[in-house]
């Protein structure tokens, strides 16, 4: 089990403060609730015995229990006897939601997801994986797993690399299981502990947290208005970065692209910082209009590290992902990856492979639905929510949007209440920045996202209304 500790006075000052409503034990499992959805309070971290957090807050250790009994009731609290009690998320909180990202997450209500940014599975997704058993047999005579993937797959993620102006071998790819490990995997052989590394704000939160799991130091760099170059060179050279982690294609969550002019000019800025680039290229492969620059790697095929998935264009349940680097770092990779999983499922290896090789069909596909989805929440947000303002997107998946008050963690809290729900900005951030964010993903039917702006107006009224939360006392 997790020895993760929160004391009773960190957790009353993580706590929002003693709310004016009562009874105080709701609003008090209501506020701990807040902090497990929104990740401050990570799940698996054991909390405070009763005792030591109602003597934090000032209050009877009756309130507390009530306040753990009803989290227990919710799923967000599990216990054990002579062991404690440690934060948790409630089995089923976001079961697949097939096409229509509907799930029971509590008994009697419908929760749209849209923290998730990824699409079911597309049409010819049958025929792929048909096409995919039948080449199994191929298989059966070896041991089932190559820690570098499956040379076929290999030799067309590198022709794709090819075909858009990266000319790429087969042995400079490494199959990963999804784009995450990928990351993982880099930042394990990449960095050491303590290590700064730059990283865009907003960005990808697993990254962020892989980073953290390796002990690195991040140094964020905000990209909310677009890359600054001149700032990104300065951060990396005064932090000493080695490393930084960037997202030039949509970024994620901005969904802002960078042109060519602007890859030439950051790769020319790690060269100067004499850092490696680790460029995720997860949503390359979706643009909704126009066309992609060329990879980021293409001015600097050395310097520059690729990251790849399957997930957003194909299919999230496929868990496979790719790097594209020099052949010597591909090496030392697969070196590493064995103390891993050793090698990714030679089955999804084969209907990726399937896919990749029809990805034009796939492409069009997604482009259709994705733009549709995007048009039909951009008009709702437009009508029921007019004060909140964003840039639709030329591509990937998700609008990023700017609320006219730093209220998102609240919302968050509030839109689950109502049916549906969002990621707040300071996930995507470091330092408890971006309230004033959130990102909604438009990957659901029109009518799914009607209904779920429907319900976010509802939640933004609550939250407008609610009183302004007072400051904890302090403690010593």
């Amino acid at each position: 089990m997790n020895t993760q500790y929160v004391s009773g006075l960190h957790l009353a000052r993580l706590l929002a403060g003693p709310p004016d409503e009562r009874p105080y034990y709701a609003a008090l499992a209501r506020e701990i609730r807040r902090l497990v959805l929104d990740g401050r309070l990570p799940a698996r971290v054991r909390l405070p015995a009763e005792r030591d957090l109602a003597a934090a807050l000032g209050v009877s250790r009756t309130t507390v229990t009530a306040a753990y009994d009803r989290l227990r009731d919710q799923g967000f609290v599990e216990s054990r006897q002579g062991a404690g009690s440690w934060t948790a998320l409630p089995s089923g909180t976001v079961p697949p939601g097939a096409r229509f990202g509907m799930s029971h997450a509590w008994p009697g209500s419908e929760v749209i997801d849209l923290g998730c940014a990824a699409p079911s599975a597309p049409r010819i997704f049958p025929e792929a994986v048909a096409a995919a058993v039948a080449r199994l047999p191929e298989y059966e005579a070896g041991p089932g797993y190559e820690p570098a993937g499956l040379a076929v797959l290999r030799a067309t993620v590198a022709a794709r690399y090819t075909e858009r102006g990266l000319p790429t071998r087969p042995d400079q790819i490494v199959i990963t299981s999804g784009a995450q490990q990928a990351c993982t995997l880099l930042f394990q052989v990449l960095v050491e502990s303590g290590d700064a590394v730059l990283a865009e704000r907003p960005t990808y939160p697993h990254a962020l947290d892989a980073l953290r799991r390796r002990g690195a130091r991040v140094v964020p760099v905000g990209v909310d208005a677009g890359w600054d170059i001149e700032l990104i060179g300065s951060g990396l050279r005064q932090a000493a970065a080695r490393v930084a982690y960037v997202i030039p294609d949509f970024q994620n969550p901005t969904g802002r692209l960078l042109d060519d002019a602007g890859r030439a000019a950051l790769v020319a800025a790690a060269q100067d910082a004499d850092a490696l680039l680790v460029a995720d290229e997860t949503f390359t492969e979706l643009p909704l209009a126009g066309s992609v620059p060329r990879p980021l790697a293409v001015h600097d095929p050395a310097r520059v590290i690729c990251v790849g998935s399957a997930a957003k264009l194909l299919w999230g349940g496929l868990r496979i992902g790719w790097i594209r680097t020099t052949a010597p770092l591909v090496r030392r990779l697969v070196l590493a990856r064995e103390s891993f999983d050793i090698a990714s499922s030679v089955l999804d290896q084969l209907i990726t492979d399937e896919l990749l090789h029809r990805i034009d069909e796939v492409r069009a596909e997604r482009v259709e639905w994705l733009t549709r989805g995007r048009d039909a929440l951009t008009a709702a947000l437009g009508e029921l929510l007019p004060d909140w303002t964003f840039t639709a997107p030329a591509g990937g998946m998700s609008l990023w949007v700017r609320l006219p008050a730093p209220v998102a963690t609240d919302l968050a809290a509030a839109a689950l209440r109502h049916g549906v729900r969002v990621m707040p900005g300071p996930v995507f951030g470091t330092e408890g920045v971006l309230e004033d964010r959130l990102r909604l993903p438009f990957v659901l039917p029109p009518e799914t996202l009607r209904t779920a702006v429907e319900r976010l107006a509802a939640a933004y009224r609550e939250v407008e209304s609610a009183p302004a939360a007072r400051p904890l006392p302090a403690y010593v």
